[in-house]
């Protein structure tokens, strides 16, 4: 994908999890919910409601862990589950949009595919960080009627727009592709004018356009009850 966010904000894990999560225990005395935190953890099974942390600054949300990663695949490796900052993050996108822009390229492919996994998708995969073949996001839902979606991310700042021939190029992906159902591009921005008029044929059911403000409302439904 096309980095747009600025790097060097981090995105492995270290002592910076560890601080957020120890922060969060620290103030959760209750038994019932550090066995919903760990389940949490291991399993994406969210507790009742996830409270953002005072501890849990956005500085400390952009660097912490949000996706546990399962084996390697030949197209990347699988998302085994969605970790507690995963959901801090949406808390803190749904008190404040423009936290989007926050995040480096690679951060909001992971944090695309930890929304496929949060939608129940059984094998979701991230792409290597080169070498995708214009592919970040794979999720697939096997078996009888089987569906397979690529999602090709894009972390753009306001006013920079996903321009057609972006969109041409993960056209040119799906025909390749034969076993790929749907692909969708994910923009933290929006599409430049023209592009959804000219991709209508092919909308929305081999073809999706995500914008900012539509994906900020696809988490946001993706996460438990308040």
């Amino acid at each position: 994908m096309t980095e747009e966010m600025p790097p060097g904000r981090g995105t492995g894990a270290g002592p910076m999890d560890a601080a957020i999560i120890r922060g969060w225990w620290q103030r959760q005395q209750d038994a019932q919910w550090r066995a919903a935190a760990a389940q949490t953890m291991r399993w994406s099974a969210e507790p009742d409601w996830v409270p953002l942390p005072n501890e849990a600054t956005p500085d400390l949300l952009i660097q912490a862990t949000i996706i546990t990663f399962g084996d390697k695949t030949n197209e990347g490796q699988l998302v085994e589950a969605v970790a507690i900052p995963w959901f801090a993050i949406i808390r803190e996108l749904e008190r404040n949009p423009n936290f989007l822009f926050e995040f480096d390229w690679r951060k909001m492919e992971e944090l695309v595919a930890g929304a496929y996994k949060r939608q129940g998708c059984p094998q979701v995969e991230l792409t290597p960080r080169s070498g995708d073949k214009g592919r970040d996001v794979i999720a697939t839902w096997p078996g009888i009627g089987s569906i397979r979606i690529i999602d090709q991310v894009k972390a753009y700042r306001p006013g920079h727009k996903v321009p057609a021939k972006d969109v041409r190029e993960l056209l040119g992906v799906l025909d390749v592709e034969q076993n790929v159902s749907k692909g969708i591009v994910t923009t933290t921005s929006t599409f430049a004018p023209g592009v959804e008029e000219e991709m209508k044929r092919f909308m929305p059911y081999r073809l999706e356009l995500r914008t900012g403000p539509q994906l900020v409302e696809w988490l946001t439904v993706l996460m438990p009850p308040s």
